[in-house]
């Protein structure tokens, strides 16, 4: 991370702007009741708390190389699925989930937005003893509550800090490039390996998915941003947001005349395809070499994403529909794609998971 006097939003290199699937959400915990003291919530909701790890690749001036990522993550139903960030997760091709005994499950991405960034994880066992985290309703949390923040900063697995929530910020307000989510900001210490942790409120409740911090040093200054959960649940629990495995970026008009799309089109070039993911599934391909140009490097020679089941791909709102549309479609339900790949545009076919 560069640490310049520059304003920083602390998110990694990767950006992501297509995915969509889906969820359900079943606490175990009592009904809440208000805890004596942060030592207190911390004892309650630590063991629902997760250290997330995990692998991908990515496409540097010398090739294509691997790279890991820590974040963290919170266990909200009884058959085992977390709650994350979604750039910890989304376009990685390995995904590992450590509970707070040291107990290391496998886990992969059945529901992420991106333009929230938050994912949902399906683990493939849940350890005995733990306890799912109860997720409270975010719009009852006012300016001035005390939180906790509980997660892996710099790897150092279920830390606590302590905070206060600074500030409410509406949807697409505060952070264009993620303007589906409403955020809670906090002077709570956020760092890396936060990323995707649950904030609670005194009562042990999640109410909210830390998603990044804005530094001008590299590390925690007390602007902090978290997802609401109100958010996460509208957006992987309840419309089934579509897990793509993508990763990329929406191209510019003028990036997309540069490399010669049909007159009036866009798309989104892809960057990185997660192994085992619909759209590696689909056959589309990522890109295998970079180039700067005018001053921004670029990851080409993957596919671009012209239409995905006849909607365009061109701006947040067509990913907006595209996950709309996919979230109504069952299971195993056919899904094309039209891309353009080496100067022609093909049509892929695939599968609903």
């Amino acid at each position: 991370m560069e640490h310049g006097v520059q304003e920083q939003w602390q998110l990694p290199r990767r950006a992501v702007a297509v995915g969509l699937t889906f969820g359900l959400c079943l606490s175990t915990w009592p009904a809440a009741v208000d805890a004596q003291n942060v030592g207190d919530v911390f004892r309650r909701a630590a063991p629902s708390v997760v250290v997330i790890r995990a692998r991908g690749r990515a496409v540097e001036v010398g090739g294509q190389t691997r790279f890991s990522e820590t974040g963290s993550g919170v266990l909200i139903s009884t058959d085992g699925k977390v709650m994350t960030a979604s750039h910890v997760v989304h376009a990685m091709d390995e995904i590992t989930v450590q509970f707070l005994g040291g107990e290391t499950v496998r886990a992969r991405v059945i529901s992420s937005e991106p333009a929230a960034d938050l994912s949902l994880l399906q683990l493939e066992r849940v350890p005995a003893g733990t306890r799912a985290a109860r997720l409270a309703d975010s719009n009852a949390v006012r300016v001035g509550d005390q939180v906790i923040v509980i997660g892996a900063p710099y790897g150092l697995s279920h830390s606590l800090s302590v905070g206060w929530i600074s500030a409410r910020w509406a949807p697409d307000t505060v952070y264009k490039a993620i303007p589906l989510a409403e955020f809670f900001q906090t002077d709570a210490s956020i760092n890396s390996g936060n990323s995707g942790g649950p904030m609670f409120n005194m009562a042990g409740e999640v109410i909210g998915i830390v998603s990044h911090n804005i530094s001008k040093s590299g590390g925690s200054e007390g602007l902090g941003f978290v997802a609401t959960v109100n958010t996460a649940k509208q957006l992987l629990l309840e419309r089934r947001s579509f897990w793509t495995g993508l990763e990329g970026q929406l191209l510019s008009e003028e990036l997309a005349d540069l490399f010669n799309l049909p007159p009036k089109t866009v798309g989104f070039m892809v960057k990185t395809v997660a192994k085992g993911s619909p759209a590696e599934e689909m056959g589309i391909r990522g890109g295998t070499k970079t180039a700067v140009i005018d001053g921004q490097t670029l990851v080409v020679g993957g596919d671009i994403l012209l239409e995905v089941e006849g909607i365009t791909v061109g701006t947040v709102a067509d990913a907006v529909r595209i996950r709309d549309h996919m979230g109504r479609l069952p299971s195993g339900a056919p899904i094309k794609a039209k891309v353009m790949r080496a100067g022609q545009v093909l049509q892929l076919t695939g599968k609903v998971p």
